[in-house]
Parts: C-alpha cells; structure tokens; sequence
C-alpha cells in the first residue's frame, strides 16, 4: 500500500462505522495556551472530550497534521538519527466522544489491522495499563479481557506497564486516561514476546495507541473525571506505512523517498551510500516537511515561542545542509519538493507555494549571514580567552550565540575543538534548563487562568451572542458568574473590579483582531456596570470586564445591556476596511499575502500580512485607490452561515491559524472580498466612508504591517496633516502647496553653509590666525611627534586636520586634543612606516585615562574622549613621553 492508501483505507473503515470525516486542524491550537504545536489528533477535539464544546457527530476521524519539537513532546535532537523520529507526522485517529468504549474501539482496532491491512498477527502484541500508586488508579481489566477474547491472545501477549508507557495526556493539562498500545515486530515472528523488562522490546515497534479518555488532568494536578467516557486513538501513518510497504525505516517509505532524492541531488550525493551523509539527508527531508506545514499554517521563522522553534528545525536542516558542502540557498527546493508529494491530500500547500518558496528562501539567506557573524564573534571570544588564559567556551557564551545569535551549540563546539578549546556543555544545559524553567513558570500562571475559565464553561455554558439577529446593540441577560481578584463571588459592590458572565448579551467578545464592545450593564434595582471590554477565554464563554460603579451585583441579577453604539459603528467599519484592505493587497502585491495578525479598534486598524519588502509610495496609493473604489460603489454586504466545503469552494478566504467547524460565517464586502469572519460589519461599503493609509512598516521577518483609519477618523487624520502643512507654510512664507519646494532650497542653503562652516573649523583647527601647528612639532626617539590642544571639538574636523598634518609630516605621530566646554574630543594618528612599533589605540588610551575618558582604535587610527580639559597639557606630555619609551 502507498501511504496515500493507507491513509484513505483508515478513513474509510471508520467512516463506514458512523464516523464524520473530519479535516486535519492547523498545527497551531486553537484556544489552548498550554501546547505550542498540535501535537496528535485529539489536540482539535480538546473542548468536545471536557464537554466545552458540542458538535454535530458522536464520532470522528481524521488524519491530522502534527510537530512535535518544543514543549513536553520534542524529538528534534533525535531526527535523522534514528528510523522513527520525526518533527512533522500524520497522525490517523478514530474519536470516541461519550459513545463507543473500550469494546468497539479494541474490536474494530483489531479487525482494521488483521483484515483490511492484513498484517500478521504472529509479529504483534498489545499493552494494557498495568495501574500506577501515584495516580491512584488500578489495572485495566476490562481492556485486558477485551484483547484477550478479540485477538485470542494469552496472558503473554496482553502485556501489563505503568504509567510511563500507558497513561497517556496531551500536555500537562486536559483530557487524559489509560491506554493500549499494539506492537510489531519488524523482524519477524519473534522467538519469545516481550516482557516489562525495556531490554526485551528490541526489534518491536509501537503502531497504534487506543487512548481511553477518562480524566481531565487540571494545572493543581486534581483529575476529575470527565463527563462521559471517551475514545481517543492514534496510529502514525509513517509507522503504519512502513510495516504495510516491509520496510524498517519510516524514512523508506513513499513518504520520503520522494524528497529524500530531490536533497540528495542538490547535494550531488547518493542516498544509502554513506551513513554520515544519510543522517544529514534525513534530516533535511524530515525538517522541509515541518517547515513546509508550518509556513502554510502561517508559523514564519522569528524569535518567539512557536516561531523561534520553527527557525531551530529550520536552521538545523540548513546546518546539515553545509555538510553536505551545499553551497546556495536550497531549501526552498526541498520545500516544494513537499508541496508536491502533499498538495493531494493538503490543498492549503498548493494555495501558498509562493510563500513558502519566499519565506524558506530568505530565511536561509539570512541564517547563511548569521553563521557568518556568529563565526566572527566567535573568533572575538578565542582572542579574548586567549588573552586571559583560558581554555574553555563558558555555558552562557554558548548559549547566547545558540539563543540571541542562532549559532547552533553543536557548531561552537566543533570549531572550539578545531581551535583546540573545549565547551562548558554542563553549564550550556543549565542555560538551556534555566530557561524552560522559566517558561513554565509563565505557562503555569496561563495555565491556572486557564482552569478557571473553563471551570465555568463547563458549569455555566455558553453565552449566546446577541449580535447576529438583528437585536442591535441592546439586550437582556442574567449574571450567571462573578469573579472578584481572580476567584469567584456571588455578588460584586460599587468600586469593584469584576469579571461577569452573562447567559447572553450583545457585547461582542474580542475575537479574530477585533476588540471587544465597551458599554453599560443596568440591573433592575439600580445596581450598574461599566464595562470596558469583553473577551472569550473558553468556548463560546463571553466575559465582561470593568467596575460596578453603583450598588451591588449578584449572580442571578436580572441586566438591560447597552453597547456603545457609536463606538460600534466604527469598529463596524474598520473591520469591513481590513476585508477590502487584503483584497487590494493580494491585488497589487501579489496571492502570496496573507493575514497575519490584526487589531481592529474604534480609533484605527492594523493589518499585519506575509510579504518579504516595503511597499513604495505607488504601491500604498494603489491599494488606497482599490478599497476606495469598492467603498464607492456601497455594494450592500452579505453574511451567510454556510457548511465549511462549500464556504471554501465558493472561494471564501480562511485565516492561518483558525479553528472552524462545520458550518462557518461567511461575510462578503463590496464586490469580490468573500472571507470567513466572525466579527461585526458594515451593512452596506459605503458605511466606512474613506480609507486611509497612515504607516506601512516591517514588524517581523517576512510580516508588514499596516496602520489605516477609516470614516470620521480619515477626515480627522486628513485635517491634521492640513494643519501641519500650514503651519509649515506660514513659517516658510509659502502656499501650501509650495512648502516642499521652499523646504528644498532652504535645505539646500543650510548645506553650503555646514560646508562653509566645516571649512573655518578646519582653518582654526590647523591654526589660523598666525598659529602654526606643524612648528609645534617635536622629534622623540627620533620620531616626529605633533601633539597639540585645540578649540575645535568637532570629531570629523578634528580627523580631517589630522589626515591633513600627518600627511604633512611624512613619518611621525599626530594627536590633537580638541577642547569644547567640559570635554575634550582625541585623535591619533600614527603614519604606516611607524605602526609596526607605534600603535594609535594605545597612545590614545594614555591621554584619554589621564582625562577620564576612554578611546581605542586601530594602529594607524583612533577616537576617544575625556571629561577633564584643565589636564590637557598633561595628557599631551604623557603621550610625548609613552612614544619616546617605546619608539
């Protein structure tokens, strides 16, 4: 089987048991703060195991797209080492939520794998969970009896381990339980099975592990359990495909093979060859898939969180790459290589080739440089250690070229080796170890946040958004839930800050960049809250901020909600304007762009979107022109909720990132501008009135930004300008229209004074007015020696007067002090013929520590200062008397 029949076989089988198919989500989690990556297939499913969230369907599957690199789950270090770990894998999954058990999920297991794969069952066995003291939990019996009547399996071939092998969780966090694994010999039919001895699993390998949801691990390390029983499975679709297609590495599968060839011809090798090369070839063929997935996911290579690691498997391929003595950038090769092997299956890929060949390529460009750099700092260290006599790169040198620089720790060790020092690598993983520490102490403190609101998404539920129906910007609704100082209260007093929860309301909740409403809750007894912002932690859970500013509120309080309308409307149109603003992008920049992040707010908008370089003037005035048209035309807007395939295939834009479910909101604006939101929007174009561009900058690698405002905030901003530019042309006595030009020759006229005044600094600073400084020169040690003080404090005179009387003096030592105020600005100068004896760094640094200053150099050149002009003379002796010591 290829694996793109394995794949379809593992949907199929559960898909005619009831299943709903359901789309891989992105590998970035939606609502869950606690993983960086989704890292296996009930990552999407979280909400519906802890009974957050309901859905249309009992039962799931999927083949869902992972990473595990960062975090709890990491195997980055392992990759190309070994035949199973990978950064990026498929993995195919059947969900259980509340419905079948143990029985059905063992049973069609067994009957997927024997029949449909036909897999020998003389190569396998299977792991039950053997009971833990800590956990509190015994054997699993009933998985024990199922395996054994299903399979006809003995006692020897249902095998009992502890927690570590068979209690499995996402993360530190959530849905957890029990699990059984099934096992393979790729071997053969083994002589004897396995025991819970480690050493006796050689040979086996792990392709399938049933999950049994039954607890919901909390950041205090309680475990409820959950409200129904659930399923959760797993079976790694390289794994599966390597068994199927009798081969025992992941890495010669059709997943691979592909790719693999594409690497090893750019890097005119050949793969199986050489064991030293293979492992460089593997892991460039495993990071290209991650760094192709990622990438279209909407992860760039940067320096946080999720995109810092993207940029360590990245530069790790890269790294390996050099190895190879690949000379150019190629991974933007090996990456389209991936596209095509996965576009079938993941159309997304196909949809942003452009900017996954753009972005891979200019991040090997730049890291190609940073090697550069960090070898040249490197170089900088070796003098320094040197010089002081040690011997050994220190844990924290290394760790900043591995984290500030992106100089991988391994390459500083080998080139320390080469240069015959060693690397502290104990403290190097303390630097490493003191930094995930403190990681997880931030993600702990998000992680209690967390709890506590989905501790009340799941007592009160949901809050119905108002908004929608035509209820406009008010309505009723009863306080479900108060928090106070971070825990909950049943009532809230005037000058209280205070979360409240509403069962509905027409605020809407920030989501999706759009701020959330601010606005008045009136109780029917007078009590009333200001509300200054309203957020969705958990689900579909609104939350109200801000402060009871009269009487008291209590849980069950009856309110009048009453949004700030006028505020509303201008949210309404910057976030209709953003719709236009990334149509007209894609237009004039081309279909590579994509959202990447943006803020819509009353005042202004921001729109943060993938491009590689700075839009020019024409460029910005283009994309103004296409949403002003649009906002002209006032087509009316249009919202539909339609079912997720036909939303896509209607051509509706999806955010990188988004987590969707079956049937989605789809909002057109003017014309052609059709794109899943969720947020509040103008009924008609015309309602945003005029669009603004006010600053276009870069925010990260390969991410611009884009502030605009809109309507009353464009004439605003408009009049200010105006008002600028008038004042500007009254202090220049010109027509407004005129300013530039009068700005110009003024400027101009400034220029040719500078240059005339530079010109009498220089005569004053050489000695004008009758003073001669080449006759204050002096012979020491048979070196001529000119040091003499000045007036003129100007570091760029002062140089250009030193090249001057150094050329002047043929073969000697220059040094002018030139004295301004409480300082003193040096430079010294020593001729060519001179500097094999005479360094200029180190004649400045006598005067300069003489006058509290400091100043180096190169031998020929230095700059410094000082903080003492009353000791000049004597600065300018001890420089006289250093150069006759050492000339």
């Amino acid at each position: 089987m290829k694996a793109a029949q394995v794949r379809q076989a593992f949907l199929d089988f559960f898909a005619e048991r009831g299943h709903a198919r359901v789309a891989s989500s992105s590998l970035v989690p939606a609502n869950d703060p606690t993983l960086l990556f989704t890292t296996a297939g009930m990552v999407q499913f979280k909400d519906v195991f802890t009974g957050k969230e309901t859905r249309g369907y009992k039962r799931a599957t999927s083949s869902q797209k992972c990473v595990r690199a960062g975090g709890k789950h990491n195997d980055l270090d392992e990759v190309g080492k070994t035949p199973r770990h990978h950064t990026f894998f498929e993995m195919l999954g059947n969900f259980s939520f509340g419905d079948y058990f143990k029985e059905d999920a063992i049973t069609w297991a067994w009957d997927l794998l024997t029949r449909v794969y036909g897999i020998d069952t003389s190569r396998m066995v299977v792991t039950v969970f053997g009971g833990d003291q800590e956990l509190g939990l015994g054997p699993d019996v009933q998985a024990r009896e199922v395996w054994k009547r299903v399979t006809g399996f003995g006692d020897d071939r249902v095998i009992d381990l502890g927690k570590a092998d068979n209690f499995w969780s996402a993360g530190d966090v959530g849905p957890c339980g029990p699990c059984s694994e099934i096992h393979f010999n790729m071997d053969g039919p083994p002589g004897v099975w396995p025991t819970r001895d480690p050493r006796s699993w050689e040979g086996w390998l792990e392709i399938w592990n049933l999950v049994f949801m039954q607890f919901d691990r909390q950041a205090s390390g309680a475990m409820p359990e959950l409200p129904a029983p659930s399923v959760d499975t797993g079976a790694g679709l390289e794994r599966m495909s390597s068994v199927l297609q009798g081969v025992k590495s992941n890495y010669d599968t059709d997943l691979f093979t592909g790719i693999l060839a594409t690497a090893a011809d750019i890097a005119k090798v050949k793969y199986g060859a050489d064991p030293e090369k293979d492992t460089s070839l593997r892991v460039i063929a495993d990071h290209a898939r991650a760094s192709t997935f990622l990438i279209a996911d909407g992860v760039f290579p940067d320096k946080t969180t999720r995109e810092y690691v993207l940029r360590r498997i990245f530069r790790r391929a890269v790294r390996h790459g050099k190895r190879l003595g690949i000379a150019e950038p190629f991974m933007n090769r090996v990456c389209a290589r991936v596209i095509e092997e996965m576009k079938g299956q993941y159309p997304e890929l196909a949809e942003r080739a452009v900017l996954i060949d753009t972005v891979t390529f200019e991040e090997e460009k730049r890291f190609r440089d940073t090697l550069d750099d960090g070898m040249k700092l490197l170089e900088e260290e070796f003098v320094r250690m040197k010089a002081a006599g040690a011997t050994e790169v220190s844990g924290k040198t290394t760790f900043k070229l591995y984290d500030t620089h992106g100089f991988p720790d391994d390459l500083t060790e080998i080139i320390a080796e080469e240069r015959g020092f060693t690397v502290d690598r104990a403290g190097f993983k303390k630097e490493i170890e003191d930094a995930k520490e403190r990681s997880r102490d931030f993600a702990a403190g998000d992680a209690a946040v967390a709890d506590l609101h989905k501790q009340l998404a799941q007592e009160v539920g949901g809050t119905r958004f108002l908004g929608y129906d035509g209820r406009g910007t008010t309505g009723h609704g009863t306080v479900k839930a108060l928090v106070v100082d971070g825990k909950r209260v049943t009532e809230a007093r005037q000058g209280q800050k205070v979360e409240l929860v509403l069962d509905q309301t027409p605020f809407y909740a920030e989501s999706g960049g759009q701020i959330g409403d601010a606005g008045v809750l009136l109780a029917s007894n007078g009590s009333r809250m200001r509300v200054d912002d309203v957020t969705r932690p958990a689900g579909d859970l609104f939350v109200h901020q801000g402060e009871v500013t009269a009487g008291t509120l209590t849980v069950g309080d009856h309110v009048t909600a009453t949004v700030d309308d006028e505020r509303r409307e201008q949210i309404r149109a910057n976030h209709s304007a953003t719709h236009l603003l990334h149509l007209a992008l894609k237009r004039v920049l081309g279909s590579h762009v994509a959202q990447k992040g943006s803020l819509v707010a009353p005042d202004r908008l921001r729109f943060d979107f993938a491009h590689f370089s700075p839009m020019s003037e024409a460029e910005k005035r283009e994309v103004e022109d296409l949403v002003n048209a649009e906002i002209r035309k006032n087509d009316d807007s249009l919202v539909e909720v339609l079912p997720l395939d036909e939303a896509r295939q209607r051509g509706a834009v999806a955010m990188f990132g988004e987590k969707y479910g079956e049937s989605v909101r789809v909002v057109r604006i003017g014309n052609e501008s059709l794109e899943f939101c969720g947020g509040t929007h103008v009924r008609r174009a015309g309602d945003i009135g005029l669009f603004k561009i006010i600053s276009e900058a870069g925010v990260a690698q390969g991410v611009r930004r884009i502030e605009a405002v809109t309507g009353a905030g464009a004439i605003d901003y408009l009049r200010r300008l105006e008002g600028e530019l008038g004042k500007a042309g009254e202090r220049l006595r010109a027509p407004m229209f005129e300013v530039a030009e009068k700005v110009d020759r003024a400027l101009l006229a400034y220029r040719q004074l500078e240059k005339e005044l530079d010109k009498l600094k220089q005569r004053l600073a050489s000695g004008a007015g009758g003073r001669d400084l080449m006759a204050e020169a002096t012979e020491v040690g048979g070196v001529k020696v000119l040091a003499a003080a000045t007036e003129v404090d100007d570091a760029k005179v002062l140089r250009e007067t030193g090249d001057q009387l150094r050329d002047k003096l043929g073969s000697g030592v220059v040094v002018l002090a030139g004295v301004g105020g409480d300082k003193v600005t040096l430079v010294a100068m020593v001729t060519k013929d001179l500097t094999g004896k005479l360094h200029a760094g180190k004649i400045l640094g006598v005067a300069a520590e003489i006058l509290g200053g400091k100043g180096g150099g190169k031998p020929d050149l230095a700059q410094g200062g000082g903080k003492d002009p009353a000791r000049v003379p004597e600065a300018l002796a001890a420089v006289r008397a250093w150069v006759a010591q050492h000339a």
